[in-house]
């Protein structure tokens, strides 16, 4: 059994990535289990909390959920070009301390989704990115991207059928991908 954390990159509850995360949860077959991971709750990283302050219960946590995982998938929206915040905030809480992240090796797949036209093209890079430096192999193609996302879920927040296709078959190559690192 692999267990895949899914990391949702907007706190909004309702939020359209959370949406497209619950559709791609269903994804998976059978023998991959899917668990959500909270990041909303992380402290602002700070270096500190590693030498003169106490290191925040919600750092533990939140670092042995991800040591349990098999594989991260992220689900992010786009800000301003970029990640969220609390996306890195929570990359940069399982890195630390220097030389004990706890991402190193876990295969991961990026889901970026946008109202717009550009579907979060900014953000899937760059977090991209700071995979690439956590030593995080991850699905190269298809590459996913879901514009206009506002328009491809209805109201119960279920993608269209051409729209979870497209996503059955990044699922499928990140299965395999996964399978390459059991």
């Amino acid at each position: 059994m692999a267990k895949v954390g899914i990391i949702v990159g907007s706190l909004r509850k309702d939020s359209f990535s959370k949406q497209v995360a619950n559709n791609a949860a269903s994804l998976f077959p059978e023998g991959y289990e899917t668990e959500f991971v909270e990041i909303g709750n992380l402290p602002l990283f700070n270096q500190d909390f590693e030498g003169d302050l106490e290191t925040p219960q919600e750092y533990t946590a939140f670092r042995n959920t991800i040591k349990e995982l098999d594989a991260v998938l992220f689900v992010t929206p786009e800000y301003n070009r970029s990640i969220p915040a609390v996306l890195k905030n929570a990359l940069d809480v399982a890195s630390r301390p220097y030389g004990e992240s706890v991402w190193g090796g876990k295969p991961a797949a990026i889901i970026s989704q946008s109202p717009g036209a550009l579907a979060g093209f900014g953000a899937n890079h760059h977090l991209r990115q700071v995979l690439t430096f956590l030593n995080m192999p991850v699905v190269q193609q298809p590459e996913a991207y879901i514009g206009s996302v506002h328009e491809l879920l209805d109201e119960n927040g279920k993608l269209t059928e051409g729209t979870l296709e497209f996503l059955q078959g990044f699922v499928n190559e990140f299965v395999e991908l996964i399978k390459k690192y059991q």
